[in-house]
């Protein structure tokens, strides 16, 4: 048998594991680990700045592609604490990363020692397991678990503790003949999914609510069968959205109080029946419960038991992997094709795409400053169906899921649970690092930029490339737009006179310098007649340099974005002028009908 550090052999498994990149930063209590690493080689690092950084680069890395684990490591103490929102915001949106941390040595952990702390208390809220291993001979065992555990039943994330003298023990290991743990996912049965299709069948306008599920299964290929076969308009929730492309004739748009479309709301308000497969009924898809709910039946599908009847009570509930029932749902659904017993829903289906051509948001405006609108119309110009968006919260996410057009799984790529600020710049690292040859295109406001800036670059010396647009009203302006309920705008405004750059006004903080100093490239643009060509030249740069290359477009610095106000998706109130001539709306799905 072979003998190696404990170290060593957590390396090893990594490997057979599928692990091939990870993100991190080094520390004392940590560097055992590191030498083993470099020792065992196979799986490349990208060093952070920071390690909630990190720990978002492992999440944008595992959101890229099916069977990806990122890997977050960090020294002791802060290190991880700075990991718990991105086990947070993994937790919340069912992805898992692995973070592994290093710990004082056993025998003083409880002495108060420099960077001591029971992080396996702080993390176990927000990950499937957490654990400091104290001995040594425990730890194949228990990276073994933690990889089973993140692929099995509804994924999440994993922190492994290590102290440093175990890290350091020689242990036996033979990583020759180490097997991965079976994965455990629930299945429906045959009898669920033909009782499931029985209560759509008896409907006369149903839809399907596509989650986030169905991504992480795998099965969006599935999903567009079924719902073809059965002639069933679909609504993505936010973190599905790309299931099915925007463009397909059974999309009905996106559902919800903010980031949802006007012909989505008002084909649900008309729907009779709802089967949701990989969704949680997220508050602000829902919104109030008893609008949402009232005059439809549900079934909720769902790959974790307790979510279901978790918001409401459905009608019907299958525990199950999206995939394992949507193969059931296809099968059954071609075997009643077949056999003539599937109802005739064109009607219905073609009612959804009439409401797409005719209820639409105004996205053409050539006001200086900025219009936000304009940004995303734009940007559905410069950039085709293979971009892969990433983005995190605040009025520029929710402007750009009700106006940019998504076509793939995995291409919108978005913090919907915790959605906290600074997650778009290391996310879309993250995103780069694992699909080098994609065109990344992130989106922030000016806030969500300033998080976690420093990231930017880790892009320059490892040299990552994507493009960042910048949306830039110098607000926070999601908590602006909040603040009108209570008739205040009150620590909200980020203005300021640059001493430095007297040319910005109030707009503050210099980007461009700063992105500049940080070894990227910038373009500011203030008149949107510009800024397709600044988009274009971002695209040039990203090659030319491998490096990020922000655009940054100087907005109007209030704009008040759809959104209900009484939350009620039945109420969403429309603050700009909606479209109502094609040229207002050019880039829109379907062209508008007047």
């Amino acid at each position: 048998m072979a003998r190696m550090t404990a170290a060593r052999a957590a390396v090893e498994i990594l490997k057979r594991e599928g692990v091939t990149s990870a993100f991190g930063v080094p520390g004392a209590a940590i560097n055992p680990f590191y030498a083993a690493l470099k020792a065992s080689g196979g799986i490349s690092h990208t060093l952070a700045r920071h390690v909630e950084g990190a720990s978002h680069m492992a999440e944008g890395y595992t959101r890229t592609a099916p069977g990806n684990i990122g890997v977050c490591i960090g020294t002791s103490g802060p290190a991880g604490t700075d990991m718990i929102t991105g086990l947070y915001s993994a937790t919340g949106d069912s992805i898992p990363i692995l973070c592994i941390t290093g710990q004082a040595p056993t025998a003083v952990i409880h002495k108060e020692d420099f960077q001591a702390v029971d992080i396996a208390s702080i993390a176990k809220p927000v990950a499937k397991m957490a654990v400091t291993v104290l001995e040594a001979a425990q730890v194949p065992g228990v990276f073994q678990q933690a990889f089973h555990l993140m692929r099995s039943a509804r994924p999440g994330p994993v922190l492994i503790d290590l102290p440093i003298d175990v890290q350091l023990t020689e242990i036996e290991f033979d990583p020759e003949t180490y097997e991965p743990l079976p994965v455990y996912k629930p299945s429906a049965t045959r009898a669920q999914v033909e009782k499931a299709i029985t209560l759509l069948n008896e409907s006369e306008r149903p839809l399907i609510v596509a989650g986030g599920g169905i991504i992480n299964a795998d099965a969006s290929e599935l999903l567009v069968e079924f719902a073809e076969l059965t002639g069933t308009p679909v609504v993505p929730t936010l973190m599905g959205w790309g299931i099915l492309p925007d463009d397909h004739e059974l999309n009905a748009g996106m559902v919800g109080l903010q980031t949802s479309h006007r012909y989505g709301n008002a084909t649900f308000l008309e729907s009779d029946f709802v089967l949701g497969i990989g969704n949680r009924w997220a508050n602000r898809h829902t919104g109030k419960l008893d609008v949402y709910t009232a005059g439809r039946k549900f079934v909720h599908v769902d790959i974790e038991p307790t979510q279901i009847g978790k918001i409401f009570a459905p009608d019907y509930g299958i525990a199950s992997d999206a995939k394992a029932a949507l193969e059931l749902f296809v099968e059954v659904a071609r075997e009643l094709k077949a056999a003539g017993r599937l109802p005739e829903r064109s009607a219905w289906a073609q009612a959804a795409q009439d409401k797409k051509a005719t209820l639409q948001r105004r996205t053409h405006f050539d006001d200086i400053p900025i219009k936000p609108q304009r940004v995303y119309e734009e940007m559905n110009k410069a950039f085709g169906p293979e971009t892969r968006y990433v983005t995190t919260i605040g009025l520029s996410q929710i402007a750009g899921a009700q106006m940019l057009h998504v076509y793939r799984p995995r291409h919108w790529i978005n913090c919907g649970q915790a959605g906290p600020l600074g997650w778009t710049v290391p996310a879309a690292l993250g995103v780069a690092k694992a699909d080098p040859e994609a065109q990344v295109v992130a989106l922030s406001g000016d806030y969500d930029f300033q998080f976690m800036i420093e990231e930017l670059a880790v892009g320059a010396q490892h040299r990552i490339p994507y493009i960042h647009v910048l949306v830039n009203n110098s607000y926070l302006g999601l908590i602006r737009q909040a603040q009108r309920a209570f008739d205040i705008d009150f620590q909200v405004n980020l203005e300021f006179e640059n001493l430095n750059s007297p040319e910005l006004g109030v707009y503050g903080v210099d980007h461009v310098k700063v992105v500049e100093g940080l070894g990227c490239k910038a373009i500011r643009v203030t008149d949107p007649s510009e800024l397709g060509a600044a988009l274009e030249q971002a695209k040039k740069l990203a090659v030319e340099f491998r490096v990020p290359v922000v655009v940054e477009a100087i907005l109007e610095r209030v704009t008040n974005i759809s959104m209900s106000t009484t939350n009620d998706i039945s109420n969403v109130v429309e603050f700009e002028e909606i479209a109502t001539e094609p040229g207002h709306a050019p880039t829109s799905i379907k062209t508008l009908k007047v």
